[in-house]
């Protein structure tokens, strides 16, 4: 293994060399300038704002997940047990007997059951979760919460946490119906997500043209989502975490990693990605529980802060005193918006992979992805404020910097990442080596999930042909090195955009069919109870 990192090493410093020795104004900043207008259109259009400073899209995700969660009875409550014994296998059985009328079909699939799409299922609930996991717990759990902090304050955490709460029921009906209305190719590969329960099941409900001008809104947009918030995004936090550890300051280094992070997803994502993806499934984890661990430590090892901190949490969530966040509805904004962007509920985007599950019972996953929000948002992102907060105990920096989400520590300007990394270091010897691995790792492996995201958009738009996928794929991997190079703002912004813009035609297909889910779910829990007696 050393000699393998070694190797790659020597193979990198010659070209980092080289870039920092190209003139002032490199491909970074000509990418940058060229970037930033597109970032800025996108989010003026996607944020259009109603009232107090507020976008119309943040009080829509809001106010539907907290309509779905009471509608529902607390869900993120009530089933939350249930859900983790799903995912243990507890009703695996129950889920080997479906019930329905293969007469009663619509396209090809069966309604009020997937009994016979179930045989053609993928993965495993665990599988399942572990993949839409793996795509939501990135560097939005890391440099997200970082940047929620250093622009809202320490409240920003508390409205993150609502979210995330409230979220688990948007989850739950999303993914459910996700299963519910999947489809099956004639290799057995399975499509499912927004894009399919917008175009059938609005056909059901006698909305045809909708479901299909819908679906195509979701599929472009979810294409756009693949290339910013999981894909820019991710490399722009990695280049600025192996920019700090490896010292360079040259602006054309970003187009350098970003290059070879390229050339590392590509041959993931081009070929051999079973082979690779198997490799990846073992160390995220295994990263993400040593993360856990390493935020414990620090936070137990300073267990008297942690009532100061959380007492800091609740209060400035009503009190904000951060510099430029605009009071509370700033300040919840901020929480929201990031936490939405951490764990995407409400986006669509996890039931893509969470439809490749094996079962008859679509709401047996829904059940489980309402786990999701919970670990990334809940559990992850609140273990990374309370480390970023304990930090900043003794004012290492001041909450709302200059309002652009970077902060001066030291007579040095950090953001996103690097705020977790200093934190980290200043708890940890040579964490920032340990951080700089496990952003990098989540980064790709974030990558990787959201480019079979993109790419199912992708191929409901153009066909499930060769060339098509490979079109995508050099495009995807296109925006690998725009994120890299481009400034922190101008992705975040665009990333952003395109995750948000996915709520809206994401939102039609759940007020239609809701009730189905809530169908789907009494047809679970009456198997369940059936396979009692």
């Amino acid at each position: 293994m050393k000699r393998f990192l070694l190797s790659i090493l020597a193979l990198i410093l010659p070209f980092i060399t080289i870039a920092q020795e190209t003139t002032e104004k490199g491909l970074d900043q000509r990418i940058d300038e060229g970037f930033k207008p597109i970032s800025d259109f996108f989010s003026k259009v996607i944020f259009f704002e109603v009232f107090s400073g507020a976008p119309f899209v943040i009080i829509l995700l809001v106010l539907s997940a907290l309509f779905f969660t009471i509608y529902f009875g607390f869900p993120n409550i009530r089933y939350f047990g249930r859900a983790i014994n799903v995912v243990r296998g507890k009703y695996d059985d129950v889920e080997g007997h479906g019930v329905g009328d293969p007469g009663a079909a619509v396209d090809g699939d069966i309604k009020d059951t997937i009994r016979d799409e179930s045989k053609e299922g993928e993965v495993s609930h665990f599988q399942a979760l572990a993949t839409a996991v793996s795509g939501t717990v990135g560097n939005g759990n890391i440099a997200g919460v970082a940047l929620a902090i250093a622009l809202g304050g320490p409240g920003a955490t508390f409205w993150m946490i609502i979210c995330g709460l409230l979220g688990m029921s948007t989850k739950f009906v999303e993914c459910t119906l996700g299963v519910q209305y999947r489809d099956v190719g004639e290799d057995g590969t399975v499509y499912g997500g927004p894009m399919y329960y917008l175009s059938k099941g609005l056909k059901e409900k006698g909305f045809v043209w909708l479901g299909k001008i819908a679906a195509v809104l979701f599929a472009i947009f979810c294409i756009g989502g693949s290339f910013g918030g999981g894909n820019a995004a991710q490399s722009n936090q990695a280049t600025v975490v192996l920019k700090e550890l490896l010292g360079l300051e040259s602006a054309a280094a970003g187009t350098v990693i970003g290059l070879i992070l390229a050339l590392l997803v590509g041959i993931i994502i081009i070929g051999g990605i079973k082979r690779i993806a198997s490799v990846t499934e073992k160390v995220v984890p295994f990263m993400a529980v040593m993360y856990i661990i390493a935020c414990l430590y620090i936070i137990f090892s300073h267990f008297s802060f942690i009532d100061d901190a959380i007492g800091l949490i609740v209060t400035e969530a009503f009190n904000p005193k951060a510099i430029g966040v605009g009071g509370v509805i700033g300040v919840l904004l901020v929480g929201f918006k990031r936490a939405a962007f951490s764990n995407e509920a409400g986006a669509g985007s996890a039931s893509i992979a969470h439809s490749a599950v094996k079962t008859k019972y679509s709401a047996s996953e829904g059940l489980v992805a309402l786990l999701e929000p919970f670990i990334d948002t809940v559990v992850i992102c609140t273990m990374t404020a309370l480390v970023i907060i304990i930090f900043n105990a003794n004012g290492a920096f001041v909450y709302g910097g200059d309002g652009s989400g970077a902060v001066m520590i030291d007579g040095v300007s950090y953001e996103g990442a690097g705020i977790t990394a200093k934190a980290f270091g200043a708890f940890i010897p040579y964490s920032n080596i340990f951080l700089t691995i496990a952003v990098v790792l989540f980064a790709v492996s974030t990558m990787i999930s959201w480019s079979y995201y993109g790419l199912q958009s992708w191929k409901f738009l153009f066909g499930r042909g060769k060339k098509a996928d490979l079109t995508y794929k050099l495009l995807f991997l296109t925006f690998v090195v725009i994120g890299a190079a481009a400034s922190m703002n101008s992705i975040w912004a665009f990333s952003d955009a395109m995750i948000f813009a996915m709520v809206f035609p994401n939102m039609i297909g759940l007020y239609f069919l809701f009730p189905v889910v809530k169908k789907q779910l009494k047809r679970y829990f009456d198997a369940i109870k059936a396979s009692k007696k």
